[in-house]
């Protein structure tokens, strides 16, 4: 059996995480209630036992040097801390942790942190224990296929378990996965504060994303000459960062910060911006205790959007307020989806670049031709909330992707609840390998005019999300101080 200090990477890595904790304990007075609140909730919807485990810190090529630590979110949600190598059981509304004291040999590299009592004082456990007493007092207990391969060898050898199920089997305990879900999908008080803070922090890395970006459409020396600045996608990319860095807390995902805005997820920033690009920012930060932001801007660098450009983001923008505007409760997400993607097909009918019904458009699936992702997603402890446990978040019960090429990448299918943080991202890119495909030029021949949307190269993407709380009585636009309107993201980009 391992014992936990020998998982221990000694770096001084570990102590930004150990901060963390101690930061949440002093921010947090009303923890324990908000915990105990989220396992009495727990204890109506199943009567049976269940362990988490918070995972462990990854080597990235020898034990001293790791990647950044992130503890489960499902261990996050009942613990508020972000707790390394340790567990909890919980059984009705009891909760015991499972974790070992700091050593002083990683003292020594990484300083003191509050002892196992003290953190469960704050957390507000009936328990706590060394984490050689698991396999004592954790048998019985539900638990997830863990996405953690250190973990999973804890799991075998401290609870005799010769193997661990993994996620989403039919063996696997269902009704565990199913309360998580009904669980964590309608966010509390507590959930919301951070949420909010996260975007706050967001939205400021954002403005000054557009500040730093702003390339001038020309300058002059003393002597005339035209000087245009040489600036990267990276250094945008470390000022937005820089922001989120200086609040203590980090980027909930990899940030894409791009004049490739065509490429959905794109991780590279070494191209240069150009006087007449646009820059699709996609980036959000992550609050300590694990609650994320997720804004997409984009922006002309030269503060103006050219005509052509200024179309096309007329009519994302107009996807993106309608969609807004239907987001209640009762409503269904696919409905709000569909309705995104008939604006965009009439919005193209109108410059010329499809031609026919729009309503006939998207049953065709010829807006994926420019709009291929779903509208967005659940938001909440992970910035694509519970896609660990696959579609038994994203979709009601019964209801399967569907295999057509404008909804097979739709995250979310389930009717809007009071309390659901969720985006509303609509978009237009071209992708050259969808627009390029043989397959699609020959079945859209005659519904896309291609020398019209030649008109259309300087946009290559274009994106606006905003992060969304749905009421009793309508919807809240969480993210609602960073502007979307053309003339305003102007003005913060050039002044």
């Amino acid at each position: 059996m391992h014992s936990l200090s020998s998982l221990h990477a000694f770096s001084p890595q570990h102590h930004s995480v150990r901060n963390a904790q101690s930061a949440v304990l002093r921010l947090a007075p009303a923890l324990a209630d908000t915990l105990l609140a989220r396992r009495q909730r727990l204890a109506q919807l199943i009567d049976f036992p269940i362990l988490l485990w918070s995972g462990t810190a990854k080597a990235r090529n020898f034990a001293a040097n790791i990647y950044p630590y992130r503890a489960s979110s499902h261990f996050l949600y009942f613990t508020g801390l972000p707790l390394e190598n340790a567990a909890v059981r919980i059984e009705n509304d009891q909760l015991i942790l499972f974790k070992d004291d700091t050593t002083p040999e990683e003292a020594l590299w990484h300083g003191s942190t509050p002892s196992r009592e003290e953190i469960a004082e704050h957390i507000g456990a009936d328990a706590a224990y060394p984490l050689s007493e698991l396999a004592n007092r954790a048998l019985g207990a539900a638990t997830l296929g863990e996405q953690d391969e250190t973990v999973q060898s804890l799991h075998r050898a401290m609870l005799q378990r010769g193997i661990v199920i993994p996620r989403h089997r039919p063996q696997g305990n269902r009704d565990f996965e199913k309360a998580l879900v009904q669980l964590r999908m309608i966010q509390d008080d507590a959930a919301l504060g951070s949420i909010r803070m996260a975007i706050a922090v967001t939205a400021e890395a954002h403005k000054a994303g557009m500040a730093a970006s702003f390339i001038p459409p020309s300058s002059s020396d003393i002597k005339g000459r035209v000087i245009i600045p040489t600036k990267t996608e990276a250094q945008i990319r470390a000022e937005m960062e820089s922001i989120i860095t200086a609040h203590n807390i980090t980027c909930a995902y990899g940030s894409i910060v791009t004049v490739a805005g065509e490429v959905l997820h794109n991780h590279h920033y070494h191209n240069t911006l150009s006087v007449g690009d646009l820059l699709l920012a996609d980036v959000g930060a992550e609050t300590n205790d694990g609650w994320a932001a997720d804004i997409t801007r984009t922006w002309p660098i030269s503060g103006k959007f050219s005509s052509t450009q200024r179309d096309l983001y007329d009519i994302v923008l107009a996807a993106h307020d309608f969609c807004i505007e239907k987001s209640q409760a009762g409503v269904e997400y696919q409905f709000i989806h569909l309705v995104a993607c008939q604006i965009l097909a009439a919005g193209l009918v109108e410059l010329g670049i499809l031609r026919g019904d729009p309503e006939d458009l998207v049953a065709q699936d010829a807006h994926a031709l420019f709009f291929p992702h779903g509208v967005g997603h659940l938001m909440g402890l992970d910035v694509h909330d519970m896609e660990d446990l696959g579609d038994l978040a994203g979709y009601a019960e019964g209801r399967t992707r569907s295999d057509r090429f404008g909804l097979s990448f739709l995250r979310l299918n389930r009717p809007l609840q009071a309390g659901m943080v969720v985006t509303i991202e609509p978009g237009f890119y071209q992708v050259p390998a969808i627009l390029n495909s043989r397959k699609n030029r020959d079945r859209y021949a005659s519904i896309v005019n291609w020398e019209r949307l030649e008109q259309f190269s300087d946009v290559r993407g274009i994106r606006i999300e905003d992060d969304i709380l749905i009421t009793e009585h309508g919807s809240e636009v969480l993210s609602r101080d960073l502007p979307t309107e053309p003339s305003a993201i102007e003005e913060l980009v050039s002044s």
